[in-house]
């Protein structure tokens, strides 16, 4: 029976910060999730796992001969290595399209088309396997990952965030096809965020606290515990403040009656395929809506033609702010009244930047900061931080923080101008849920100031505001989506 132990383990992340894992023991076929907050070391326990982390001081001894392990960060450079090979989001006329496909991504590693296909099938992606890797959703993409991670047939599979960015009935599948995959010579490993994403058949769990593996033991015993430490965060957030708007006389007004957002018979389609088919919709002062449907149906492209960033915007009957999309506007004029946050957000920040300068590039709407930035706004990004418990990252480098502490620091940059429009596209993503609960504060206390309306997307259902008033639906039909909208 092969066996991973780790005994008084000490793994160096940086000058000053280690992973301590004091007494760690895994079995063949035994299942584990590790939870812990954001920053607290999650990302590199699951790297020690898979031997890619070597051991500074301690014993680590691993009988597995095939470890893999999947993350949030390894999708971020294939879907960011998939668009450098055009360098460019939009091809020219004789520019061929080189991306790879789906199935290309799936078999990069083990060659072999009836095992890629198979696994296709199990994940619900066997349609896509003929389409470019970059233009799948952010579900999509993680399926397609998964695939290429069991092509090898791994006897130890090291998951970290596998749930983030999939929709309800993906999720089920996932841990229904993980659960299955159980058996005497394999053992599975989720680094989770979220207690509630801990599937039923796993037995063992672990707690990460400031790098430190603090508990470990049956599930039940952990998740008891665990539900105590939240429960007493939770009452510390009550009377929560936000710091102040910069300078709210710069943006220009907006009349009382005009709707944000007016889209008149939507279409988007790419090589003749509808990914928005004739959607009516239209946001009116004081509602908030939230948008939900299945990875791919189309709900971060409707977005992006409210942000302004989508060029089929001007081929549309689109109204945004009581100007005609394509009336002689530019995308700062737009812009001035959005805050966004968004997996493609998260993933175009790749500029070198400081954790404090990626909050105030929020007031500019931009992505690194290239103009003056006052003394009023560098005190503002200061409170930011300080309500983030991130002070003293302010000034290290933004693409130090781990995957979570960057999702909040965005979050915080979409906030900042406390804006007209605020739209937060999966913003609770890679959060665990402390955080989680400290962001929905930030949304209560902001949207009841009564200035700023919200577009939600998210595939957690307990993840909606309570300040929501409508809901638009992305219904499967035939081989597209058609759209329900209710007001709640």
């Amino acid at each position: 029976m092969s066996i991973l132990q780790i005994t008084q383990g000490i793994f160096r992340l940086s000058a000053t910060r280690t992973l301590n894992l004091n007494d760690l023991t895994l079995r063949a076929g035994e299942s584990w999730a590790v939870v812990g907050a954001n920053g607290s070391g999650k990302s590199s326990l699951a790297k020690a796992l898979s031997g890619e982390l070597p051991v500074e001081k301690g014993r680590v001894s691993s009988q597995f001969q095939r470890p893999a392990r999947l993350s949030l960060e390894q999708l971020q450079k294939l879907v960011a290595d998939e668009w450098q090979r055009n360098n460019t989001d939009m091809l020219s006329v004789d520019e061929d399209d080189t991306g790879l496909t789906a199935a290309e991504i799936i078999q990069q590693e083990v060659r072999d088309a009836e095992r890629c296909r198979a696994l296709a099938a199990r994940f619900g992606i066997e349609a896509l396997l003929d389409r470019r890797f970059k233009y799948l959703s952010t579900g999509e993409t993680r399926k397609t990952l998964l695939c290429q991670a069991l092509m090898a047939q791994p006897d130890l599979l090291i998951l970290d965030e596998p749930f983030d960015g999939l929709d309800v009935d993906s999720r089920a599948n996932l841990a229904s096809v993980l659960g299955e995959l159980q058996q005497p010579g394999f053992s599975l490993v989720l680094v989770l965020n979220r207690f509630d994403d801990i599937p039923e058949f796993i037995s063992q769990v672990g707690v990460l606290a400031e790098c430190t593996l603090t508990h470990s033991g049956p599930r039940e015993a952990i998740l008891q515990q665990a539900l105590v430490a939240q429960l007493a965060h939770s009452e510390q957030l009550a009377g929560m403040t936000l710091p102040e708007p910069d300078d709210a006389s710069a943006i220009p007004p907006l009349a009382d009656a005009e709707p944000l957002v007016v889209l008149k018979d939507g279409v988007v389609a790419y090589n003749d395929r509808p990914i928005l088919n004739h959607l009516s919709w239209q946001v009116d002062r004081g509602q908030h809506w939230q948008i939900v449907g299945p990875n791919g149906a189309g709900k971060s492209t409707l977005l992006s033609l409210v942000t302004g960033d989508h060029p089929q915007g001007y081929s549309n009957d689109l109204t945004l702010f009581g100007r005609r999309r394509g009336s002689g506007e530019t995308i700062w004029d737009i812009k001035q009244h959005i805050g966004y946050v968004s997996s493609s957000l998260h993933l175009e920040y790749r500029v070198s930047s400081s954790v404090r300068n990626v909050v105030i590039s929020g007031y500019f709407d931009s992505i690194g900061i290239y103009q003056a930035v006052s003394d009023r706004q560098i005190m503002l990004a200061n409170q930011w931080l300080d309500l983030l418990g991130m002070q003293a990252q302010a000034n290290a480098p933004f693409h130090d923080l781990s995957w979570g502490q960057q999702r909040l620091v965005l979050i915080a940059r979409a906030l900042v101008k406390h804006p007209a429009l605020l739209i937060l596209d999966e913003p609770l993503q890679g959060l665990d849920p402390i955080n989680r609960l400290l962001v929905r504060r930030f949304i209560d206390v902001l949207i009841g100031e009564g200035r700023t309306q919200l577009l939600f997307v998210s595939h957690h259902a307990e993840d909606a505001p309570q300040c929501i008033t409508h809901r638009l639906s992305f219904v499967a039909e035939g081989d597209g989506y058609g759209y329900l909208q209710d007001a709640l």
